[in-house]
């Protein structure tokens, strides 16, 4: 795991970025091909491809992302993020919940598990 703060707080900002601008190409490559994804209500750790599908099925039922961080600490290996995810639907839905993801990644910079903690209630709106 990399212990740099520079470094970890660039994954973070790339991260998030890319989940913004909806771009999976990029997001799989910041990926390691090992990655482990938890998300509460989830029921089960996912690998790599399932872990992208559940992104690529957020963003495909997105218009737009805006993440707006509440608070980021970095730890020795990766880093505790709260914020507010603010989209809209592609029904016109306006939506806003709020989400802490633990990130941890390796030395290569790339990212090796994410823990994502939300009301899963919240994503009922993208739902029809």
């Amino acid at each position: 795991m990399t212990s740099n703060p520079v470094q970890i707080n660039d994954v973070a900002d790339r991260l998030f970025a890319t989940i913004e601008r909806g771009d999976g190409e990029a997001l799989a490559a910041m990926w390691a091909d090992d990655i482990v994804v938890w998300r509460q209500g989830g029921g089960r750790e996912r690998d790599k491809p399932r872990g992208l599908k559940v992104i690529e099925w957020f963003v495909g039922a997105t218009a737009d992302r805006r993440y707006e961080v509440l608070d980021r600490q970095l730890f020795d290996g990766g880093f505790v993020q709260q914020h507010n995810l603010h989209a809209s639907g592609n029904y016109g839905t306006p939506l806003t919940f709020r989400a802490c993801l633990v990130v941890k990644v390796g030395a290569d910079g790339l990212i090796t598990r994410i823990d994502e903690y939300l009301d899963p209630s919240d994503l009922a709106a993208l739902v029809r």
